[in-house]
């Protein structure tokens, strides 16, 4: 009995010391980040994050725990193979999670969660486009190192042959014991025996978020964000329903009592909607950014309608379709668009106008059924889906498919031929400007701002040629970026980072206009169909920034964080250390309760579709 209990309990040890190491090999690696801690710091790094190992350590000695209770009872050599497959098959777990965690890291922003896995699953040569083959070839070989590492310590800790143990004499008492002893791993998996089971939140410890980032442990976070994907009416629980309705009541679209203004010069304009990869403000000098970067935009918005305090809703593109096609928020911990079955039951412009007898075309570079965009496009009534397979091999010489030069080419030859006998609503979502930035032109030296300036040139050069078309003058470009911009690198979690145009423009546009008021990307269906005479009742969360009497206010979600935004005052929130991030403005404190119950309605409604 007592070589058992000592396996048991070198099993669960071993876990628990390999997490720990973890996090200074993690600190290690991104160094630039902790360099200036001393040593206490990173020991109190691996001090908050033991709750976390220690659940998660839980988790894994269940299984050879019981293949200890199960050796009480016979001496098979089966129960030794099922024992070395399981840490083989832990071994690999755990190094492609660490190695993976560690890559990504520095393009996310947050530890690792199944958001990846849900884009490398859906599309994997969209997944990888971001980075090159040498950081997938290190990558893979990382992992294998690092399995073959574990699975060493494995072998010689728990796995040699002479460790197979002799059928005891007592057997229903030892294994009495035996069950007692994994049934006590429940303590450590829950966390204690306080009302709150485990969470990621227990390691949040300091006010420098990238120390609680280094605390976490990603197989922890992973596992948990997969608990996120369903059962959403029961997540981000903050106050009482009633409570939340009234509140939410607050901020949804109000009917209009006074006169707005008349953007267009005509009720029934055609629409091509530009989506811009990654676009923010700090491109534009018009808006207070970098000079002779995005120059055309900075032209587009002095003569037409500029939105000047409108704001990102979130830090993905799939997400940020669903906020501007359906005037849908994102969502912090999962994305709507993953599932079809509530995806297809949003409302959506391209639908609204196709009852409005437009026709409707969808035109991107890269691969529509990346993370399900061809499922929701197609359920938004889009006729027309262009993607990298209607492009031969000769123009897709991006990662991602064909360059944004080559997409709006493809959409002004078809502008040109086709016989328009109804309006049209176009969408173009570009692509060039997105890791790894490589792409067919070099005006600045910094290859992110090259590329943006490549975007942006793409989209000046399809204007001046569709300026000379006789539909131009009926014809309203609708131009915002997908989501927060990609450049420059900024805090995720400070409003900066999602300040992002909405551009009016076009010859149906009337007169150039700076719009002031606070939106988001949830508030561009409501404003346009309105600017139609359209219905957009349906549009739940989305608000016409014309309309006076509305609520104005920008909204965004990151990884389990949201930011709010009004005229009085600013708050973000971070839902797993449970605390606010920041708070600024005239009437402190005031947004928190309001973003709080909007993301609970949020996942009300998420729930009910």
């Amino acid at each position: 009995m007592k070589k058992r209990i000592v396996e048991f309990i070198t099993t669960y040890i071993l876990f628990v010391v390999i997490f720990l190491l973890e996090k200074p090999l993690f600190m290690a690696y991104y160094h630039t980040l902790y360099s200036a801690d001393s040593g206490a710091e990173w020991f109190n790094v691996m001090w908050h994050g033991l709750p976390l190992d220690l659940s998660l350590s839980g988790y894994l000695t269940v299984i050879p725990g019981l293949l200890l209770l199960f050796s009480i009872w016979s001496k098979h050599s089966l129960l030794y193979k099922i024992k070395r497959i399981y840490f083989l098959i832990i071994a690999i777990l755990l190094s492609c999670i660490f190695v993976s965690d560690l890559g990504l890291y520095e393009f996310w922003g947050f530890r690792l969660d199944s958001t990846p896995l849900f884009y490398f699953l859906s599309s994997p040569k969209d997944a990888l486009a971001s980075v090159s083959f040498w950081f997938i070839l290190a990558a893979i070989l990382a992992i294998a190192a690092y399995a073959a590492l574990l699975y060493l310590i494995f072998h010689f800790v728990l796995l040699r042959p002479n460790q197979v143990f002799k059928i005891p004499y007592e057997r229903v008492k030892v294994s009495g014991v035996m069950l007692l002893f994994t049934a006590l791993l429940f303590i450590p998996i829950r966390g204690g025996f306080s009302v709150s089971t485990m969470n990621i939140s227990k390691v949040y410890y300091s006010t420098e978020q990238r120390l609680n980032h280094a605390a976490i442990n990603p197989c922890f976070s992973l596992m948990s964000s997969f608990s996120k994907q369903t059962d959403f009416a029961s997540q981000y629980r903050f106050m009482k329903p009633e409570e939340a309705n009234k509140l939410f009541a607050g901020l949804t679209d109000k009917p209009v009592t006074d006169s707005i203004p008349t953007l267009f010069s005509t009720t029934q304009p055609n629409i091509i909607l530009v989506i811009l990869e990654g676009f923010s403000t700090h491109l534009m000098a018009s808006l207070g950014g970098e000079s002779n970067v995005a120059v055309t935009l900075d032209k587009l918005g002095e003569e037409g309608v500029l939105f000047t305090r409108f704001y990102a809703n979130s830090f993905r593109t799939d997400r940020g379709l669903m906020a501007i096609l359906s005037g849908y928020p994102a969502q912090p911990t999962t994305s709507i668009m993953k599932y079809p079955r509530k995806s297809e039951s949003l409302p959506s412009i391209s639908a609204t106008l196709k009852k409005a007898n437009y026709t409707n075309a969808y035109y991107y570079g890269g691969d529509a059924d990346f993370t399900n965009m061809r499922s929701f496009l197609v359920s938004a009534g889009f006729e027309k889906i262009v993607c990298d397979k209607d492009f031969p091999l000769s123009e897709r010489l991006s990662k991602w498919g064909a360059h944004d030069h080559v997409v709006f080419n493809r959409l002004l030859g078809d502008l040109q031929q086709e016989k328009l006998t109804k309006p049209f609503f176009k969408v173009v979502q570009t692509s060039s400007s997105h890791e790894p930035f490589e792409v067919p032109f070099r005006r600045l030296a910094e290859d992110r701002a090259n590329s943006f300036a490549y975007a942006d040139s793409c989209l000046g050069d399809f204007v001046d040629r569709y300026r000379q078309l006789p539909e131009w003058k009926n014809t309203v470009l609708i131009i915002v970026p997908d989501h927060q911009g990609a450049y420059p690198a900024m805090d995720n979690l400070s409003f900066e980072r999602y300040h992002i145009p909405l551009i009016f423009a076009g010859g149906a546009v009337k007169a150039p206009m700076k719009v002031e008021a606070l939106g988001s990307q949830i508030d561009i269906a409501a404003t346009l169909l309105s600017q139609l005479g359209l219905p957009h009742e349906s549009f739940t969360f989305s608000k016409n920034l014309l309309n006076p009497a509305s609520p104005h206010f920008a909204y965004f979600t990151f990884p389990n964080a949201f930011g709010m935004k009004t005229r009085d005052n600013e708050v973000v929130f971070d839902c797993d250390a449970e605390r606010t991030v920041s708070d600024t403005g005239t009437n402190k404190g005031a947004d928190l309760p309001k973003g709080k119950a909007f993301l609970q309605k949020l996942y009300d409604d998420m729930a009910n579709r």
